[in-house]
């Protein structure tokens, strides 16, 4: 009987104890990398692929890319490399890698017709960003 008895005080605490939770798993770097934690003006991830007209007309494309750095590239091919921080919607900064070279942050916005700009601090000369969709393939 007494030999029932534990059995059964040791069954009635197994049932209600509690299992420890499962561990969550470790976010990867690279889904930490993709997360933004600022949007860009236009209210998507700051990342991503860029068109951006200047005001002289010139052409650029900037890849910002999830890992912070960003490449722009030239009509003529020649690239410019650097890290980018987005401060907040209304500020997007970079910093050239070159040494010495000191972050420059730009003011952009989207107006009330929907155009995403972006304002040069040292000339203030604004340019023209539109988001460059790509499609997996």
């Amino acid at each position: 009987m007494k030999k029932i008895m534990l059995v059964a005080a040791l069954a009635t605490v197994a049932a209600c104890s509690q299992p420890a939770p499962a561990p969550e798993p470790e976010a990867t770097a690279e889904a930490t990398e993709a997360a933004p934690t600022t949007l860009a003006a236009d209210g998507k991830a700051s990342y991503g692929m860029f068109k951006v007209t200047l005001a002289d007309g010139t052409v650029i494309t900037e890849d910002v890319k999830p890992d912070g750095t960003y490449v722009t590239t030239w009509p003529d091919g020649k690239t410019e490399t650097g890290k980018w921080e987005q401060k907040s919607p209304a500020q997007y900064c970079t910093t050239k890698d070159e040494e010495g070279a000191a972050q420059k942050c730009y003011e952009e916005m989207v107006d009330d017709k929907g155009v995403y700009t972006s304002k040069d601090p040292d000339t203030g000369d604004v340019a023209t960003v539109e988001r460059v969709e790509t499609t997996a393939g």
